[in-house]
C-alpha cells in the first residue's frame, strides 16, 4: 500500500462563481501529525470535507489508500442539556466498536467519566470523549477540528501529549485543523498555512522563551506560572510564516512579498491570542 493516507493535487472548490479553495496540495501519511492553520473563510474545512469525501471538488484530484478507515473530532457538541445522555451511552451511539472499550477508555484517560452526564463534563473532559469516540473506529487517519478550543491552557497541554501517544501507539495519521496563526502543536511534523490555496508549510519551531509564546501566555499561569510553563512548552511550537506572495482585500494574490517574506496583514490573515 502506498505510503501516503490522502495524497490530494491542485484542489479546487468554486462557489457561486467564487473560488474558495484553488490550487490546494495534501499529503497525509501513517504516523504523522499534519496542522492545517489559517483564517476564517480560509477554506479549511471546504478541504477537509473534500479529503472526507463530503464534497465534490471541481478541479484537482484526491487519492486515498484503500479502505481508509477515517475517524473525525468535530469543532464542538451541541447537545440538549436536558437529553439524558451518559458518557457510555453517547459512546454507543457512534456504532459498532472495532477496537475494545476499555483499551481506548484507558488511553484517553476518561474512566471515571463513564457513568457521567456528557453535559456535566468540563471541556477538556468533552475534548477527550470526542477523541475516544472517533479512536473507537481504529482509523488509519485521525481528522481532528480544533481539538483544543474551548480547552484551559495547562489541558491543551495534555490533550496534545495525549495526541501525540495516539500516533505513536497506533500508527495513524492525523490532520489536525486550527485558527491558530502562531500556536501548533510542536510534534507536528508539517504545518500548512491556507488562505484559500496554500500559503506556505513547513515544521513548527519549538518554544523555549519565544517573545510571541511568552506574549501569549505570560501572564496565564498565575502563581504556578513556572510549573504550567515548563509542561506546555514542549508540547506548543511557534510556527513562522514565509509567503512569497501578498493578499488583496478580497482575499487574491498579488505577486510579490509582504515585508520580511512574513505572514503579515498584507496575507489577509488576522492572527489570534
Amino acid at each position: 500500500m502506498t505510503d501516503y493516507l490522502i495524497k490530494a493535487r491542485g484542489l479546487g472548490v468554486v462557489r457561486n462563481g467564487r473560488h474558495i479553495l484553488q490550487n490546494a496540495d495534501l499529503d497525509i501519511a501513517a504516523g504523522k501529525i499534519v496542522t492545517l492553520i489559517g483564517p476564517n473563510g480560509a477554506g479549511k474545512t471546504t478541504l477537509v470535507r473534500a479529503v472526507l469525501g463530503l464534497i465534490k471538488v471541481d478541479q484537482g484530484q484526491i487519492e486515498t489508500a484503500p479502505d481508509l478507515r477515517i475517524g473525525y473530532m468535530p469543532q464542538k457538541l451541541h447537545l440538549d442539556a436536558s437529553l439524558p445522555l451518559t458518557v457510555a451511552r453517547f459512546l454507543a451511539l457512534g456504532g459498532k466498536a472495532r477496537v475494545d472499550l476499555g483499551e481506548i477508555l484507558g488511553l484517553t484517560g476518561i474512566y471515571k467519566l463513564i457513568d457521567m452526564p456528557i453535559q456535566s463534563l468540563s471541556g477538556g473532559e468533552t475534548q477527550r470523549v470526542l477523541l475516544a469516540r472517533a479512536l473507537l473506529r481504529d482509523p488509519q487517519l485521525l481528522v481532528l477540528d480544533e481539538p483544543v478550543q474551548g480547552v484551559d491552557v495547562g489541558g491543551q497541554a495534555a490533550l496534545y501529549a495525549l495526541i501525540n501517544d495516539i500516533r505513536n501507539q497506533r500508527h495513524c495519521g492525523v490532520l489536525l485543523v486550527s485558527h491558530d496563526l502562531h500556536l501548533v502543536m510542536a510534534t507536528t511534523d508539517t504545518v500548512i498555512c491556507l488562505n484559500q490555496h496554500v500559503c506556505c508549510q513547513g515544521h513548527p519551531e519549538q518554544v523555549t522563551n519565544h517573545p510571541a509564546y511568552l506574549a501569549l501566555f505570560g501572564d496565564s499561569f498565575g502563581d504556578g506560572g513556572d510549573k504550567a510553563g515548563a509542561q506546555l512548552a514542549p508540547q506548543v511550537a511557534i510556527y513562522t510564516h514565509h509567503h512569497d506572495h501578498q493578499h488583496d482585500a478580497h482575499g487574491n494574490v498579488i505577486q510579490g512579498k509582504g515585508p520580511d517574506g512574513a505572514c503579515g496583514d498584507t496575507c489577509g490573515h488576522h492572527h489570534h491570542g
